[in-house]
Formats: structure tokens, sequence, C-alpha cells
């Protein structure tokens, strides 16, 4: 289950001429003197950080490039199911509505500010879980592949956005007496690393959580701010800013050369993500315009395996992860004619840019890195070594920081700046694929009761983007989810099934090599993996 969150909140409260703004939830004001506790007036809004409205933009140019991120997940069913056979949706229907007590995103959808068209995050007062939580049953003999499908209709749907921007569909009749969660939330709310550390008000390490959920609390939701509110507090923001710049340039000139010094290194890592963000890769069949049909495929790998293979040969997890989609990606273009020694062809590699103080922040902290990937290579010893330099040469690039402070920038005072940045990159096509990997708990968890055995995360497609490679690591194992543009990749399984063949041969090739002596520092490494 993927769950939501955002930035930047702000009350605003209005009783006996008081008047104020905060941070942080206020407390229920009592009135003393009428000798009864009195709540006082407030309203309640959250800004969409530049990052998080980008998305929304994106959807918004460009129609059939759906902008949400989403999982299958499949669990046991019998500890789910009521006398009648079926999972107990009254009983999943009480534990989101106990789970967006702790994650209110959930009960928020999107509103846009009068005179400026700025998005933030309001209550929804309309709230109603049967329309967020869907029911449906696989039809005999609900094999995988039925399953497959129906994902892929389900994520071909936009969200809608007069609602909380986020669906879960219960799913009955999975082949192996399983039940599926098909879930989605729109990229705005939240990033693949934020729905791991959030997924747990749903999903946790507990097996026994009945008595927790028998009554939840509705949610209670916080007066919506006037469109004059929320025009005035906007106005507001912006005529304050040139008087922080003014600020940071009067701190500037206390110590000149260490601005200078942090300007020099602004600008490198500034021009260093536009460098990357706006330079095209090579066209292929695969950067066709999007479609409004997906598909959605899966496998999954032993992640002992992943590890002895990086182990043996070097590299990371991710290196090896690159390495082997590079030669299925090759192989599959080969095959439709494709001369894949002439193309320079990228891969767009997310970035978590969390930090500690950001674990309980939700919304989007993530920037990226564009990666050429060596499809030519068709030896997956040589292409592993290809992909480490070019990983460990774009760590030391600043593309990362540089993607990330223009998008400070522009949540700070540059209004639409990234948003610009991004129509015109998406213009470019600067990659040519997606690959996101994202580390999840080794441990197991439950869904009511109900063991997880596996998660397929899904990533968006951009619009001159037809296919999207998205892992997720979980208890020993390493799924793959790749969702894909129907019409331009009928054949999908092609792809998916030349990655398990491409793993393989890596594989092979590591258990050849010679043992590398560990160093110290290797051996560190290999203990924090493990």
């Amino acid at each position: 289950m993927i769950l939501a969150s955002g930035t930047r909140a702000t009350y605003v409260f209005r009783s006996s001429g008081v008047s104020g703004k905060c941070g942080v939830a206020p407390p229920v004001p009592i009135d003393r003197r009428e000798g009864r506790a009195t709540r006082m007036a407030y309203t309640y809004y959250e800004r969409l950080s530049a990052l998080d409205t980008t998305f929304l933009d994106m959807e918004d140019q460009f129609p059939n490039a759906h902008m949400h991120i989403g999982s299958v997940s499949l669990f046991d069913a019998a500890p789910l199911h009521d006398a009648s056979g079926a999972t107990d949706i009254d009983k999943v229907r009480r534990l989101v509505q106990a789970g967006i007590r702790k994650v209110p995103r959930y009960g928020q959808k999107v509103a846009l500010v009068p005179g400026f068209g700025n998005p933030v995050w309001v209550d929804d007062d309309r709230l109603n879980l049967l329309y967020h939580i869907r029911h449906v049953r696989l039809p005999k003999p609900g094999t995988e592949r039925q399953l497959k499908r129906l994902a892929g209709r389900i994520m071909s749907q936009r969200l809608d956005r007069g609602k909380p921007l986020w669906e879960l569909w219960v799913v009955d009749g999975v082949e192996g007496n399983r039940v599926s969660l098909i879930s989605k939330a729109h990229h705005c709310m939240i990033d693949g690393v934020g729905s791991v550390e959030l997924s747990t008000a749903l999903i946790q390490a507990r097996k026994d959580i009945e008595g927790r959920i028998d009554n939840p609390p509705a949610f209670r939701t916080r007066p919506v701010p006037s469109p004059r509110e929320l025009f005035l507090d906007e106005l507001n923001r912006r005529v304050a800013e040139p008087l922080g710049a003014m600020r940071t340039a009067g701190t500037a000139l206390a110590d000149p050369l260490r601005a200078l010094r942090s300007l020099r290194d602004s600008l490198g890592a500034a021009s260093a993500g536009l460098r990357g963000a706006l330079s095209s890769a090579s066209p292929t069949p695969l950067n066709d315009e999007v479609g409004p049909h997906r598909r959605f495929d899966w496998l999954e790998m032993s992640l002992d395996e992943v590890k002895s293979v990086k182990n043996r040969l070097g590299g990371t997890i991710n290196d090896v992860v690159l390495t082997v989609a590079s030669g299925a990606l090759g192989r599959f273009l080969r095959d439709r004619g494709v001369r894949v020694q002439d193309l320079d062809f990228r891969a767009m590699l997310p970035v978590n840019v969390r930090v500690a103080s950001d674990r309980e922040s939700l919304g989007n902290r993530v920037s990226s890195l564009m990666a050429a990937l060596p499809l030519a290579e068709r030896d997956p010893v040589k292409r592993l070594q290809l992909v480490m330099q070019t990983t460990g040469g774009l760590k030391k690039s600043g593309q990362a920081a540089g993607i990330k402070l223009l998008e400070e920038l522009s949540d700070s005072s540059l209004g639409g700046l990234f948003s610009l940045l991004s129509r015109l990159s998406a213009m470019a096509r600067p990659f040519n694929v997606v690959i996101t990997n994202v580390p999840g708990p080794q441990f197991e968890l439950y869904f009511l009761g109900s063991p997880l055995r596996a998660a397929y995360p899904l990533v968006p497609l951009f619009h001159n983007q037809t296919i999207g490679i998205a892992l997720f690591s979980y208890n020993g194992t390493l799924f793959w989810g790749f969702n894909a543009d129907w019409d331009a990749i009928p054949d999908l399984h092609e792809l998916v099934d030349g990655v398990a063949r491409e793993f393989v041969r890596l594989k092979d090739a590591a258990a050849a090599a010679p043992v590398r002596p560990q160093t110290a520092k290797s051996a560190r490494a290999a203990a924090r993996s493990a």
C-alpha cells in the first residue's frame, strides 16, 4: 500500500481578535471565562513543493502521462477471509480509517489558490472510503496473468482531482489461495522511499492488530480557508520573498569570500543539473508519445544471489540491476532491428535525498541522475564494469545536487522555475527509461494478520517514454515491476524474460570468476548490505 504526504502546513486562527500562524497542529483552545471548552475557529492548508507541483503540471500538459505510482502486493488469503470465503472488506476499511489519522494526506485533496493557480492541500469534508477502497474478484481460475491485466487497466485510469488522490483495490480469487492489494497514489503525494517509510500505517511487522481497529475514530476534517484567505496568504508570502533575499545578501556581505565560494559551488551544481536535464538522449522505438493504456508485468530474484554477484564482481546492487536491465534492453531493441551501438541510451535514476530530519516529513524528497547504459556490450562482466564507471562518475558530477538546488530555488523564490524546467526537460527527452530501486524491510510484514508474500512496484511513464522499471527489495527478495504503454510494447513479456535471462548470464559469469580479495572497507560495506 502506498501512503501519501506533502509539505508546509499553515494554520490560521481567528477568535476574539486573536490571529496568528504556526507550523504544528494547535491544541483545542479553552475559554476559561465561560467555564467551558470553546473551540476557536481556524483554517488549515499545506503548500505543495515545487517538485510535487511538477507532477500535477506534467499530467495537465500531457493527459496520457498518468503521474501515479503504485504497487501490486500478494498475501495469504485465509487470515483475510470472513465466513463467506471473501476478504472482510469492512475490516479493511476500518484499518484504512485508523491509518488516515496517522497519515492525514489520505483525507486531503488539491485546491488552487485564486489569482496564482498554485496548488495546496486541504482536508476533504466529503471523504468516502467506499469510493477509495474497491473490492473485486478475479474470474476463475484467477491466474497471475489475469491479475496483471487487471492491474494494467487500473493503472490506465487517471485519479480524480476532485478527491484525495489515492485508491486501494482488494482483489479476491487469486490462484494459490491468495489476495492481492493493488494500490495507487499520485506522485505529488509521495515518493518511493516515503511510501516505504509510511506504509507501516497499514502493513506492519506485528501480526496481531485486531483490537486497535475495532472502532477507529472518524477522520476529523479541519476547516478549509476561504479563497480570500488563500489569495492574501500567497500574496504576503511573495511580497516577503525579496526581504528574505535581502537578509541573505546582508549575511553574504559579512563574509564575502565564503559567499563567493558558496555561489561558485551552487552555480556548478546547477549547471551540472541543467546539462543532465536538458541534453537529449537518442530516439528509440521505446520513446514514442505515450498512449492511454498500460500493461504491467513483474518478476522476482533472490536478493542473496544479487548480493553474491556484486560481492564477486564488484559494484553495488544498483550496478547489478543496471547491468541486467542494459543487457535485456539491448537484446529487446536489437530484435527490432535497432543498431544499439549507435545509441546514447540513458536511464533516469531517482536519487533519495532524504536526511534524518526528513524521516517524518512527507512528499517527494528525490533528485535524479542521467546514466548512459552500455546496451551494445554483450559480455555481462564487461557491461558491469562499464556501468560501475558510469555510476562512479555520476556520483562525483553534482547532477543530483544541481537538480535539488534548482528545486529549492523554485520553492523559495523563483515560483514556477522548476515546473518550467521540467516541461523543457520533457520535450528535450534527456532519458529513455526510468529505473528506480527502493530498499525495503528485510523482515516479514503483515496486513490484518496475513503475511506479505510479494510486492511489485510501479513507476509512472512520462509523455515520450513507453517503459518504466521499478524495483523493491523485501524480506530476501528483489521484486521487479514493469510498467509499459500497451500499444507501444504489446510484447512486454519478452523484455521481462530477457531480464531473467540476463541475470542468469551474469550470475553464471560471477560464479566462474575468481573471488576478489576483500579489503576492510569492502568488508564493512558487505556487512552493511547483508
